[in-house]
């Protein structure tokens, strides 16, 4: 059973600097149907003009996941980590039982795209931690690349949640496939381009959550990069 997330309904935030598309409930957007998926609570597509950003705030308990798709993201925390997060990378971090942190994009000139995810965690009260890596572009052509998983398996980033966050990147005609053990469900979600998924067509900012289902199939239409969600 395939249940379509248009990226056109997705909730809106838009002030100036920051021009973001929610396909969940998030901040003043609220949908009872749109909610979460599972343990997968957020996936935000924020566009961030240069020079602006995210203030420090406080999380937790949360899984967050943090992919840059073009510019660049700078994060600071209360952990004391410092970092620019650039194109291809991916930055993890357990909120757990309280953290504060900010997000600035540093360019004068260049806006950053970015999608931000949360994921519930498996029990509150983790302490909190960081992690950031860059999965390579021949990583994911053709391919899914896991990123996240419990474990940090295959040198993916740790998460605590029996979830496991896939990427690829798909040139025209090329088709990638994951098998869905009995019980679990799947969400996909087309960050730029266009795909075909189990026979469904869907533009950038498109999703599908997958139950009942046990083999998933993402075709790329043009040249894509598609992220796929492995959820308990």
């Amino acid at each position: 059973m395939l249940t379509l997330y248009k990226g056109t309904d997705r909730g809106t935030t838009n002030i100036g600097w920051l021009d973001s598309k929610h396909t969940f409930s998030f901040g003043d957007y609220f949908d009872p149907k749109r909610h979460q998926f599972r343990t997968l609570r957020v996936i935000n597509d924020d566009r961030v003009a240069a020079g602006g950003g995210f203030p420090t705030h406080p999380h937790r308990d949360m899984e967050i996941l943090t992919c840059v798709l073009s510019g660049q993201l700078e994060h600071r925390d209360s952990m004391g980590n410092g970092e620019v997060i650039h194109p291809g990378e991916w930055q993890v971090m357990t909120a757990g039982t309280g953290i504060t942190h900010s997000e600035f994009n540093p360019s004068d000139t260049e806006a950053v795209h970015l999608l931000q995810i949360w994921l519930f965690p498996d029990r509150k009260g983790h302490t909190p931690s960081y992690g950031q890596k860059l999965f390579a572009d021949s990583e994911k052509a053709g391919k899914l690349r896991l990123i996240a998983s419990p474990g940090a398996e295959a040198g993916s980033l740790l998460i605590h949640q029996d979830a496991r966050v896939y990427q690829t990147h798909l040139t025209t005609g090329q088709t990638v496939t994951h098998e869905l053990k009995s019980g679990r469900a799947a969400f996909v979600h087309v960050a730029t381009g266009v795909a075909t998924v189990n026979g469904t067509k869907l533009n950038a900012g498109d999703a599908v959550a997958i139950e009942a289902e046990t083999t998933i199939r993402v075709t790329g239409d043009e040249a894509s990069d598609v992220l796929l969600f492995d959820l308990k």
